[in-house]
């Protein structure tokens, strides 16, 4: 899907012809370099057009904006009560698409140059414990087709770390039971081959051979884990997923769809897996990305330690 198919986002103004076919030039161009999702392409567009239409009613294009005009506005947002994190993703928007231009010949100067991030506390993930992940686990009803599946999914989740899209994106002829293996393209369209360990191998071939048919009845479907439809899953249907199951599990705080591959990477390094390894397995271009995941690991240790230890 080329970028410029991305809903665009209504503004109370129409935007200048001339900036918005320059988003829409600069949204091609990253999307081609980098294979990034729609759903990155769309907050680029939203910030860009966010900005555009609070530059229009004070008669300032896009396109000419001064450093001071990016600053009012960034100024503006924090009184309207953004919060440090939001307005961080805006400006890295902003520097990307003023540097698309400066690369194009299109602006002298950057405007983003002298503009510093706000400083935001990295939010550590949550990490559930190996017993709550048990329990997180046994909690779908196995009996019923649907909540095989639902099981197969999670099992498959927790021993491979998959992003939530990938997983509810996985094709059959992704999946080698015979050597127990996942093939994934993921963000960037980079490929990786992630192992599946036994459990998992189990549910997914028990589900392959019984409950999936019993969904599908007559219909064909090239997903792994289909709906009754035959289609794959929607992010927000799993989501609600695992935290029906959570709940049933009494597994407290605020999980995320993301709760069961934060667990993958944290037990990997409790238990003394390499980071480079958890990064690959992981997809993460940066080892930065997976460092985070040291950091969970050190707090747990701390907890233990507190509270085990006679002196902790």
């Amino acid at each position: 899907m080329s970028p410029a198919s991305v809903n665009r986002i209504p503004s109370a103004r129409p935007a200048p012809a001339a900036s918005e076919g320059v988003i829409d030039k600069f949204l091609d161009a990253i999307w081609m370099e980098r294979g990034l999702s729609v759903n990155t392409l769309g907050a680029y567009r939203a910030d860009l057009l966010a900005l555009q239409r609070w530059l229009a009613q004070r008669d300032t294009s896009l396109i000419y904006a001064s450093r001071a005009d990016l600053l009012a506005f960034i100024a503006n947002r924090a009184t309207e009560g953004a919060k440090p994190r939001s307005t961080a993703r805006q400006l890295s928007s902003f520097r990307r698409f003023y540097r698309f231009l400066l690369r194009e010949g299109m602006i002298q100067e950057d405007p983003t140059v002298k503009i510093e991030m706000p400083k935001i506390g990295r939010a550590l993930p949550k990490a559930l414990t190996e017993s709550e992940v048990e329990s997180l686990l046994n909690a779908p009803e196995i009996s019923d087709p649907l909540g095989h599946r639902d099981r197969a999914m999670l099992e498959v989740l927790y021993a491979t770390g998959l992003r939530v899209s990938e997983l509810i994106n996985l094709r059959q002829n992704q999946v080698n039971l015979n050597q127990g293996v996942l093939r994934v393209s993921g963000k960037g369209d980079r490929e990786r081959l992630i192992p599946l360990g036994e459990e998992a191998q189990r549910w997914v071939r028990d589900f392959v051979n019984g409950p999936r048919i019993e969904i599908l009845l007559e219909r064909q479907s090239e997903y792994l884990f289909p709906t009754r439809r035959g289609d794959h899953m929607t992010r927000q249907a799993f989501w609600h997923i695992i935290k029906r199951y959570a709940k049933k599990a009494d597994i407290g705080g605020k999980l995320s769809p993301h709760t069961l591959r934060h667990a993958f990477a944290t037990h990997l390094l409790n238990n003394g897996a390499d980071l480079r390894v958890v990064q690959m397995l992981l997809g993460h271009s940066d080892l930065s990305t997976t460092q985070i995941y040291t950091h969970v690991a050190r707090e747990r240790m701390k907890e233990l330690h507190a509270q085990h230890h006679p002196r902790g």
